[in-house]
């Protein structure tokens, strides 16, 4: 049993982003994210203005006058959500930690998945596979993922994203809208990226990228303790003194520069989330983005 105060938070979540959805989102994901395709519906009798190749000509000749075949959208998708629990993701200097905004986006795209009538999964990982929902349709299912996505206490510290699309694509087979949340601070930079190259091919994949400003930039605050979230090795640095915050600044630039050639190479989409900032500002953008290069 949930304690009370969960219970409540999975709550408040659920009016907030389903509010969030029906008004703003729900449109747009519709739009964005087509079906496979088109699928055969019915046969019914030619009316003016129909096209002449739509035309059954088998059944056309059987019944002695023309008959059209009718097609619809094939509008059902599998919507995965591939969220990272590594330790790094337990870090925020703003409103939020990262890992509680990976959350509300995991909560955000599954009321949109729901509402469209699609089905929703999801995978938590770190350095192994935390957890796995396999794809469901319904609010219930949805729910379970936002509790999941939010308390769920992972073993691992590091970060595998090579292994968290190798399970992706072992576990759904055909084609999926899979949104891979995470900062993507991880060492293997090669692997990942042949990965990231092979899962895209296989499903749409699009990487949400999730950043707090402080991981930046380093505060001239004195001597102070910094400690890496993901292998727990600790040190002390005068933040006081020039070199020291330009060579923190540096590294993290060139972190972040090797982030987005990655990711840029891979061809996949990307949705940049600073924690400074509210996330629904990047997913417009990348709503907008996606429906101008649809209609061009």
């Amino acid at each position: 049993m949930l304690p009370k105060e969960i219970i409540e938070k999975i709550k408040r979540i659920e009016i907030k982003t389903s509010r969030m959805v029906t008004d703003v989102f729900g449109g747009q994901y519709h739009s964005v994210f087509k079906g496979r395709g088109m699928e055969f519906d019915e046969v019914r009798e030619y009316q003016p203005g129909d096209e002449i190749r739509s035309i059954d000509w088998n059944v056309t000749a059987r019944m002695g006058h023309p008959f059209v075949k009718k097609f619809v959208e094939e509008r059902q998708l599998t919507v995965m959500l591939l969220m990272d629990a590594s330790g790094s993701s337990y870090f925020g200097t703003q409103n939020q930690l990262k890992s509680e905004i990976a959350a509300e986006l995991c909560a955000v795209l599954a009321f949109s998945a729901i509402k469209n009538n699609d089905r929703v999964g999801l995978i938590i990982f770190s350095d192994r596979i935390e957890k796995f929902i396999p794809p469901r349709k319904g609010l219930r299912h949805v729910l379970r993922v936002v509790r999941e996505a939010l308390y769920h206490k992972p073993e691992g510290k590091g970060t595998d994203i090579r292994l968290a699309l190798e399970y992706l694509n072992q576990v759904i087979r055909k084609k999926a809208v899979c949104f891979l949340i995470s900062d993507f601070f991880s060492e293997d930079k090669n692997e990942g990226l042949l990965q990231l190259k092979i899962t895209n091919k296989r499903h749409d994949l699009i990487a949400v990228t999730v950043t707090d400003p402080a991981e930046q930039a380093l505060p001239e605050a004195g001597i102070i303790r910094l400690e890496d979230a993901e292998t727990r090795a600790a040190f002390y640095v005068d933040s006081s003194c020039r070199a020291v915050r330009e060579a923190f600044q540096g590294r993290s630039s060139r972190l972040l520069a090797q982030r987005t050639r990655m990711l840029r190479q891979a061809g996949v989409d990307v949705i940049d989330i600073n924690t400074q900032r509210p996330y629904t500002e990047a997913l417009f953008r990348f709503f907008r983005t996606r429906e101008k290069r649809l209609r061009g």
